[in-house]
């Protein structure tokens, strides 16, 4: 299962998987520009990035990440804004290989958000060793 980042090239696919995981999640209004998605990631000054999942030549998966700075740890790490892997190929590993190789880029930590309920992705991160954060509650202020 192989794992890869992102090229330009795969601009589409990536904007598809965001939006077919948007209509899983119940926004069926999600519908992103490919032009501006592609300068935020591939630009001359990128803000994120993408891995990629592939069976057998197909886009099957990604991980929509960005750098984050711990300063109690003096570290980077890695901040996951979107894990995603098509219908068909869940349940193959590949959620797993995904985060995994996440993992292997920092020394840092890895983070990311869950919906509140959603057991089986609980289960899930649980089994990899990950935990929920005790103690702290996310703000968000939009411009």
């Amino acid at each position: 299962m192989p794992i890869r980042d992102a090229v330009k090239d795969d601009i589409d696919e990536i904007c598809s998987m965001i939006e077919e995981h948007a209509r899983y999640e119940g926004n069926d209004d999600l519908h992103l520009d490919r032009a501006e998605m592609a300068q935020h990631l591939f630009g001359p000054d990128p803000k994120a990035w993408v891995l990629i999942a592939e069976v057998d030549g197909a886009v099957a998966g990604l991980a929509f990440c960005s750098w984050n700075f711990s300063t109690w740890e003096a570290k980077p790490g890695i901040w996951l804004d979107d894990l995603f892997v098509r219908p068909q190929y869940r349940r193959s590993g590949l959620g797993r290989q995904l985060l995994l190789e996440l993992k292997a880029r920092t020394d840092g930590r890895v983070e990311w958000d869950m919906q509140e309920g959603n057991e089986k992705a609980a289960a899930f991160y649980a089994d990899l060793g990950a935990q929920p954060v005790p103690g702290w509650v996310r703000y968000r202020w939009r411009g």
